[in-house]
């Protein structure tokens, strides 16, 4: 969240929980002219504020066509056209920024969904289409597979904390007016070179911060003191939906070792339900609630659901596919049953897909940096 008293958001914020920090702010703009005067725009352009935005580094921007139309404001196409979108797809096939903690995330989470859509299908299909499975399919495919899930999954919910953690929590809008010719209007363009969002830095995963002398400081944190905790991270609810998955995922990883081949065909009826069901079940639990913390954090209200907003999709994707896998460790404690257990591989199946989606929404979010909408 941004800092209060600088840069105006302190005015204007909102959040869907009363006592917790807010989740979005707004800020008009102003249009700088070459003698750097700043006539205002606040019936043009707004900087808009949001919690997952800012922890994804993006900066996103609201026109109003009328006041832009006025003052002559030249701005890009809106990024939900459909050109913006498919240059938005188009980018997930061609740039991959490694050092972009968000970007990391998404792809560890679409790996794991992909590998989670595989098990499903040796688990599942055998009892849709018993012709189709072959020696070792169920036990040996599915095992492996879901060790592998669990861990990418793990894997990513680190990457997920990480990115929590770092968030900045300084203004960044992202965004620059700028009349560069007289003959022609301000030009709203994106201004990468101002960003002090530590996405943008290709040296490593750290966040940029400048000292008292001017010179650049990395800024890395592994884990925030107890006093922040307190006065801050408790208080976001980006931090406490990604603690959430990140303590689910955990949990869920145990099943993941229990499902390794010799190690699951050893274990006892209690047991098995111990160490393979149970952590199913209250990891996709942790899901739930994490899937649904980052839906609330993009709504203005508790109530209302935001489809306009990239984020809230991910957060409902991830609650499906949060449902699915608790369906199915509920349904495996009576896996002797015919339909238990076919209900079980279906639901991972249906889970699994939902995961994949929202992650991949994911993925083309963390590209997408610099988002404008226009307000009708």
């Amino acid at each position: 969240m941004p800092s209060e008293g600088k840069g105006g958001w302190k005015e204007g914020h909102t959040g869907p929980v009363i006592f917790l920090n807010p989740t979005t702010g707004r800020i008009p703009a102003s249009v700088i002219r070459k003698e750097d005067a700043k006539i205002p725009a606040d019936d043009a352009v707004h900087f808009l504020y949001r919690s997952r935005d800012n922890r994804k580094g993006r900066h996103a921007v609201v026109v109003l066509p009328q006041g832009a139309g006025k003052q002559g404001i030249r701005h890009p196409a809106a990024s939900n056209t459909l050109k913006e979108s498919l240059r938005g797809i188009l980018k997930m096939s061609i740039r991959y920024p490694v050092w972009d903690v968000s970007y990391n995330t998404a792809v560890f989470f679409t790996l794991g969904s992909v590998v989670w859509v595989i098990n499903a299908f040796f688990v599942w299909l055998p009892s849709q289409y018993p012709s189709t499975e072959f020696p070792g399919e169920v036990d040996n495919g599915g095992g492996i597979s879901a060790l592998v899930g669990t861990t990418l999954f793990e894997i990513g919910s680190v990457f997920l904390m990480l990115e929590a953690i770092n968030t900045n929590r300084t203004d960044c809008f992202g965004w620059a007016l700028d009349e560069f010719v007289e003959s022609h209007g301000p030009l709203l363009r994106a201004d990468p070179e101002s960003c002090r969002h530590h996405h943008a830095d290709r040296h490593g995963l750290y966040m940029k911060e400048k000292s008292s002398e001017g010179s650049q400081e990395k800024n890395w944190k592994w884990w925030p003191s107890w006093s922040e905790l307190k006065s801050h991270y408790l208080r976001e609810i980006g931090f406490l939906a990604s603690l959430s998955q990140f303590i689910g995922a955990t949990i869920f990883w145990i099943c993941g070792f229990a499902s390794i081949p010799f190690v699951y065909s050893n274990l006892s009826e209690p047991v098995e339900n111990g160490v393979y069901w149970v952590p199913q079940v209250v990891g996709g639990v942790g899901f739930i609630i994490s899937s649904w913390l980052f839906m609330l954090e993009t709504q203005k209200t508790w109530y209302r659901p935001a489809p306009k907003v990239l984020g809230w999709h991910v957060g409902f994707w991830n609650l499906v596919g949060s449902f699915g896998f608790t369906v199915c460790g509920a349904l495996g404690f009576a896996s002797e049953n015919k339909a238990a257990s076919y209900g079980s591989g279906l639901s991972t199946f249906i889970g699994s897909l939902a995961f994949l989606i929202g992650s991949l929404v994911q993925w083309y979010e963390s590209l997408s940096k610099y988002p404008i909408s226009l307000a009708h």
